[in-house]
């Protein structure tokens, strides 16, 4: 069993921020620190060692925007942005009382429920994932005047029972948490939008009196049979917290490269001439189409495609050129669908689900 006294936390606690700061906390400051932490005489901060079902929230941010900034920066600003940004991160969800499980490339996971589980673990992490993005879009603005780009964070908050405790060798022991709750968390997270939290309905039916949130949508998760039902977090008016979303598209698009079969719709009727394409990017309410001839910018037009991944023979779509572009030889049409059946509208978006969910 692995014990840590309380002094013992605290000397380790300051070795930590004085290595980070170059200064260790004065009096006043050390005793703050005290009042804060568990009560830790009589076991560490992560007491069960033996690994058991627990009950808890998940939290789990995502900082979208990593490549653009590691394309413009020399590494060593780019690591000192994104330290400045998990630092900020990591801050907030320690206010909340969030145990940070781990960093996973560009995101980490925030427990809430250890070492002991609370009756607002919940309320807690869904305050948590306001507060990170507002914290986030505080960092931006630091960002902008630094002639940075900006970083975008994607947040899902769940509950349910995970499988808690130390897994690996004796020499290498790592709390963690396992189970397909955990695997439905991280799922949610990159089904979020730049600036946008997404609560599962557990978590809706414990907050939807403090929080306010969207209608709900269905969403095909990959490794689950039925599709999952997740709300956008809007507000929590009680403590007048509004989630500063930074994007306001309607759905994700995803990458695709689909044959695509084009008609031009003139006076209502669909002409014979056929422009063959390729899908290049869909979501749930257009696509972008590369052709080799151009199509008339604000045209109608009638598409057919074959949705191989949902088994789907996508026909009879109508959609309008919104947007066209040229690049070299090829032309980039933007459109957006008009008129599509509620069956292909469903398969569309299923598609587009598969597709963010194996990324």
């Amino acid at each position: 069993m692995r014990t840590s006294s309380r002094s013992d936390t605290l000397e380790a606690l300051q070795s930590l921020i004085a290595r980070a700061t170059g200064t260790r906390l004065n009096a006043a400051d050390q005793a703050e620190m005290a009042a804060l932490l568990p009560a830790a005489d009589a076991a560490g901060p992560y007491p069960h060692d033996t690994p058991g079902q627990r009950g808890m929230a998940l939290l789990v941010a995502g900082i979208r925007g990593l490549p653009d900034l590691l394309a413009s920066q020399p590494d060593t600003s780019a690591v000192a942005v994104i330290d400045r940004c998990f630092r900020r991160l990591g801050e907030v969800a320690v206010r909340y009382g969030g145990s940070i499980d781990h960093f996973m490339r560009d995101s980490l996971m925030v427990l809430f429920g250890v070492p002991a589980a609370r009756e607002d673990d919940v309320e807690r992490a869904v305050l948590c994932a306001v507060e990170m993005q507002m914290a986030m879009r505080d960092l931006n603005q630091a960002h902008l005047d630094e002639r940075l780009p900006p970083l975008f964070l994607g947040v899902g908050v769940h509950t349910g029972t995970v499988m808690a405790g130390h897994f690996g060798a004796p020499v290498c022991p790592g709390f963690t948490v396992l189970g397909d709750d955990v695997d439905l968390v991280v799922r949610m997270q990159s089904f979020s939008l730049r600036g946008q939290v997404l609560i599962s309905d557990a978590v809706y039916q414990r907050c939807w009196g403090m929080a306010s949130a969207s209608a709900p949508m269905q969403v095909c998760i990959k490794g689950r049979s039925q599709p999952e039902s997740l709300r956008e977090l809007v507000a929590v008016p009680s403590r007048r917290l509004k989630v500063p979303r930074q994007e306001f598209r309607r759905s994700h698009r995803v990458e695709a490269r689909l044959p695509c079969q084009c008609q031009q719709v003139q006076d209502g009727i669909v002409t014979p001439h056929v422009v063959h394409g390729t899908v290049r990017d869909m979501g749930y309410h257009g696509l972008l189409l590369v052709t080799d001839e151009p199509l008339p910018l604000h045209a109608e037009v009638r598409l057919g495609f074959d949705l191989a991944l949902v088994n789907y023979r996508a026909t009879d779509v109508y959609a309008r050129v919104i947007t066209l572009k040229q690049e070299g030889t090829e032309w980039m049409a933007g459109m957006e669908f008009t008129t599509i059946s509620p069956e292909c509208s469903a398969k569309v978006q299923m598609f587009v689900q598969v597709l963010v969910g194996t990324r």
